[in-house]
């Protein structure tokens, strides 16, 4: 039921993904497309570091100390990177360039 459905931001309703306002309390509730992410929402990190850390030191959580994500780095150095699932998820993630930083900003290759 609730699968092409969003939750307003300002109310908390359950509104379907193509309404353009809340119908609860107005709020506008315009979706960035990919194309539209601006400068600000791209991490400072190194996409090619962060990429070469999971590769080579994934298993042990290097990548996630660097991208200041220290919590989950210590639970990636306890179970060695969920066996490995975890590592290849991350890896994956960051090579779609959907991984982010401890401030929730996305690291991407920057051209």
């Amino acid at each position: 039921m609730y699968e092409n459905m969003i939750q307003c931001p300002i109310c908390g309703k359950k509104v379907s993904m193509r309404a353009i306002t809340c119908p609860k309390c107005g709020h506008p509730l315009y979706i960035k497309e990919e194309s539209e992410v601006e400068e600000k929402d791209i991490s400072e990190y190194n996409w090619l570091i962060t990429f070469v850390l999971v590769v080579f030191l994934g298993g042990i959580g290097i990548h996630r100390f660097y991208v200041g994500k220290t919590g989950t780095g210590i639970l990636m150095l306890i179970t060695l990177g969920g066996l490995g699932i975890w590592t290849l998820i991350d890896l994956i993630m960051i090579a779609l360039g959907v991984f982010t930083d401890s401030k929730g900003k996305k690291i991407k290759l920057k051209l």
